[in-house]
């Protein structure tokens, strides 16, 4: 059976898809999975083995250049890579109008089907319209969490019901010494990712420096990473008053993975290189200042401790309280395989 997954982006929503595939793979081993992801995401999705091939997809670039030649080139090979395959199935999990346009150009088996969302859950940026190519509409219950979304979709167009815990399979490569990063540290870390784009979502600066401070009686370094000038702004402040903390340059995203999926240690808010580590179930403690926490919280694993929710920010005491009971001690420390000694 050919399989083919449409979801393009954003980051956290991609990881939030994986568990869809190990289900799919653990009922249909044989199965071959392609997937249609955003290009900038196309070598998170590679790190996932059930995943036979992955097909780039560049909208936001092409927007920029639609008349060009080469942008015209790119889009007929992408046309080209859809339809290299017959699917027996294409699933949109997006639930928008040009990933249902992307599900209607792949080429289809004979009696095969297109399976999609047939409403939103709430809060989402779901579009009705999308449903116009979909063979087979799947409906959720408005408070649905998105990792569980995503397999009841898949459960309920090929005949199993949704069991066990979310599997992301996710799997970094190993990396010789000479090839790691600079900046990696070669002792237990923690990574605090503070940025995100919806100042609402932010946690307070002075808390971050609280929490800094505690990490300090457990000799941990803190890495601080930024995707924005802004962001980098606040880390380097942070620092400032974070004699244990280190502002990072600013890393591609293959670098921020292996950053969170080496960590001893992850305090986040509500953003996708958090709910990256929680996948890769690394000791997480999200934070959710102003967000439903029901939609992505790290259900999976007692490594990852959920606090907040809309419209009630976490207190430092609730932080340190989940970080001692994750670290434990210094000694229970798990750094992954691959930790630069």
């Amino acid at each position: 059976m050919n399989i083919l997954i449409v979801r393009v982006s954003s980051l956290g929503d991609v990881v939030h898809n994986m568990p869809m595939v190990s289900d799919i793979r653990r009922h249909f081993p044989d199965a071959n999975i392609d997937w249609v992801v955003e290009e900038g995401y196309a070598s998170l999705v590679r790190l996932n083995s059930d995943v036979r091939r992955v097909i780039p997809f560049a909208l936001r670039r092409w927007r920029k250049s639609l008349l060009t030649v080469a942008t015209r080139g790119e889009m007929s090979d992408f046309r080209r890579l859809l339809k290299q395959d017959a699917y027996d199935v294409v699933f949109d999990t997006q639930g928008l109008l040009k990933t249902s346009i992307v599900m209607r150009m792949a080429r289809i088996a004979e009696n095969g089907k297109r399976v999609g969302l047939a409403n939103a859950t709430e809060g989402s940026g779901y579009e009705p319209i999308s449903r116009i190519f979909h063979t087979m509409s799947v409906k959720v219950d408005l408070r649905t969490h998105a990792v569980l979304r995503a397999r009841q979709v898949a459960a309920q167009a090929l005949g199993y019901s949704v069991d066990g815990l979310a599997d992301f399979n996710l799997k970094m490569p190993d990396i010789p010494l000479e090839q790691s990063p600079t900046w990696l540290a070669g002792a237990p870390y923690a990574v605090f990712f503070h940025g995100t784009a919806r100042a609402e979502k932010q946690w307070a600066f002075a808390n971050w420096v609280r929490i800094a401070k505690k990490l300090s009686e457990y000799k941990m370094t803190i890495l601080l990473p930024w995707g924005s000038e802004a962001e980098k702004q606040t880390a380097e402040k942070m620092a400032a008053q974070m004699p244990n903390a280190y502002v990072l340059p600013k890393l591609p995203l293959m670098e921020a993975v292996m950053l969170a999926q080496r960590a001893s240690l992850v305090i986040g808010v509500d953003t996708g290189l958090t709910h990256v580590a929680a996948a890769f179930n690394r000791p997480t403690i999200e934070l959710y200042c102003d967000s439903p926490r029901w939609k992505t919280e790290g259900n999976w694993s007692q490594n990852i401790v959920n606090l907040g929710d809309e419209g009630r920010s976490p207190t430092v005491d609730e932080v340190i309280s989940a970080l001692d009971t994750l670290l434990k001690s210094v000694d229970d420390l798990d750094a992954p395989s691959g930790l630069l000694a």
